[in-house]
């Protein structure tokens, strides 16, 4: 009876599991309805932005801004974004994963980090890493004021020439079960050699291109932030409704693998007691 006690024990602990992942689930779906309108919305506007920054650096060649500066590579600046939270399945292991293997071959010594996301700073701060500055606690309210002070705080360590290169690594949503890992070079700011960001467009300016590319840059580097953390927190919430919906699945399975063993344990006991009884009467009448 100790083994049926048992089974029932642990029937009990996953079924309770169940319904805190079924739970999960459904608040992981509800978040994802609200970040992908979010981000569907804001990708165009990102895209746009950025073949105009393409046409212009390639159509003023000769003009050259602070942010545009190419030096020799001493110090690179990693900003990696990450969840506060895990249960998301790989969403964070893979991200922090294509981070370091990029900083092992730099070095951890050239390496500067910003780390977005708990995930993230916990994983740098236990390895020691030079940790700039870490941003947390903030998904939850998530606003275009966060990529501005991020946006402001990458340029100014670039400026200053603290760093001579920023790479920025976040997850880029494709669909409910596929996230995909995304390293950008983010400053110096280059021309893109891609064939649809040489498209050009006749366009007149007013005032010049360099005064327009002037005022351009900062709003592209705060609406590309902007981009990028609304494409990992819609890929966060997917990653995490896929990952609840798994362990959900594979509870009930477990359900029903411990209740066969319980009706068979079950049924043995019964089987024994019957057994006992009808040779203790065998016994007696005897």
């Amino acid at each position: 009876m100790a083994n049926l006690k048992e089974i029932r024990g642990r029937i009990k602990s996953i079924k309770s599991i169940q319904k805190v992942t079924s739970a999960m689930k459904m608040v992981a779906a509800a978040k994802l309805r609200t970040s992908q309108s979010n981000m569907e919305q804001c990708r165009p506007y990102s895209k746009k932005i950025s073949m105009l920054m393409n046409d212009l650096l390639s159509e003023c060649g000769n003009v050259r801004f602070d942010l545009m500066e190419q030096r020799e590579v001493s110090k690179t600046l990693y900003v990696v974004i990450t969840s506060d939270r895990g249960m998301a399945g790989a969403f964070n292991t893979n991200i922090l994963k294509k981070a370091q293997q990029d900083i092992d071959i730099n070095g951890k010594d050239n390496a500067m980090i910003i780390s977005i996301g708990k995930k993230s700073r916990d994983y740098f701060k236990n390895r020691n890493f030079d940790i700039v500055s870490e941003h947390i606690d903030f998904w939850g309210d998530l606003n275009f004021d966060h990529a501005i002070d991020m946006g402001q705080e990458i340029v100014d360590l670039f400026i200053s020439g603290k760093v001579d290169q920023v790479k920025v690594y976040y997850n880029e949503f494709k669909n409910l079960a596929t996230q995909v890992i995304k390293d950008i070079d983010f400053l110096p700011l280059t021309e893109s050699d891609t064939e649809e960001d040489k498209k050009q467009v006749d366009r007149l300016y007013e005032p010049s291109k360099e005064e327009i590319l002037k005022g351009l840059i900062p709003k592209h580097i705060n609406v590309q932030i902007w981009q990028f953390l609304l494409e990992s927190y819609a890929s966060e919430q997917a990653a995490r409704m896929v990952a609840m919906e798994n362990a959900t699945d594979n509870a009930g399975d477990m359900i029903k693998e411990l209740g066969l063993q319980y009706n068979k344990a079950r049924q043995s006991a019964i089987t024994t007691e019957i057994i006992e009884i009808v040779s203790g009467a065998n016994a007696l009448s005897s």
